[in-house]
């Protein structure tokens, strides 16, 4: 029994698991074989891959100060991944150390690391629960503790969405957290595309067939139907280096590796 209160053996190392997956194109170390062949394998056609992990993990960044920059004091963060430096509390806290942070993730390996990175502070809360399930995260009691839904909230799904298939209703799903939001909450997403890299993503999606939960890459118009309810804000939704970058514009060798979309819409 792990100490966030289930049975080891629901840690499923049989499979390779995309949060693991991803941890291995960061450079962590928090991933088993099966997760780094699984990547191996993904590298041999799509070796841009690692790019566009550490770029989603700097429009994370960016977003994070813009929220807290912004006013907000409530995150609810969902499809949390493994912990990895600097988090979105962390984040949020250097701007302001008043912003509550709840994190969400389905992943039992998640669920073993956060207790001593993401919950450290007296306003961060962690548990599992699944996104497609809105109720059950809306409810849950550590989102009792940290939100309060007559406040703007922001709602974080960054690169999450697409592992809901098209069968399971991405679009409803959201429209489920929208309504619950007050006006002026924030919703910060990022998403998988294969835009730009049409000639090997089959052979992607056919790796992530094998993992625990399959990968759905999404067109810029399917992405931005997401947003439905909420405001586009400035830049819009674009390859994520060209959101806010905190320099220079990127240059288009650097972008064209990119492929994951990027935005943040204001509820109306």
């Amino acid at each position: 029994m792990t100490d966030q209160g289930f049975p080891v053996e629901e840690i499923d190392t049989s499979r390779p698991h995309p949060a693991r997956m991803y941890d291995y194109f960061l450079g962590g170390r928090d991933n088993y074989e099966v997760d780094r062949e699984a990547a191996h394998g993904i590298l041999e056609v799509a070796p841009e891959v690692p790019a566009s992990a550490r770029a989603n993990r700097d429009f994370l960044g960016r977003a994070v100060r813009f929220l807290a920059e912004s006013g907000i004091r409530q995150i609810i963060d969902i499809g949390t991944g493994i912990p990895t430096s600097p988090n979105t509390h962390e984040l949020a806290h250097a701007v302001s150390p008043e912003v509550r942070v709840a994190y969400v993730d389905n992943d039992p390996i998640v669920a073993t690391h956060a207790g001593a990175r993401l919950t450290g502070t007296g306003n961060t809360g962690f548990f599992l629960g699944d996104m497609r399930e809105p109720r059950t995260i809306l409810d849950h009691p550590t989102i009792g503790k940290l939100i309060d839904f007559d406040e703007p909230v922001a709602l974080m799904l960054v690169s999450v969405l697409h592992f809901v298939t098209d069968a399971e209703d991405p679009a409803g799903m959201i429209a489920a957290y929208r309504d619950a939001l007050p006006p002026g909450s924030l919703l910060v997403l990022s998403h998988a595309t294969g835009d730009f890299h049409q000639d090997h993503v089959g052979e992607v999606l056919e790796i992530y067939k094998r993992a625990t939960a399959s990968l759905t890459a999404r067109s810029h118009a399917e992405v931005k139907a997401l947003f439905d309810g909420f405001e586009l804000l400035d830049p819009g939704l674009v390859q994520v280096p060209l959101w806010r970058p905190d320099g220079p514009p990127p240059e288009p060798s650097e972008v064209r590796r990119i492929s994951v979309y990027g935005g943040v819409g204001r509820k109306l």
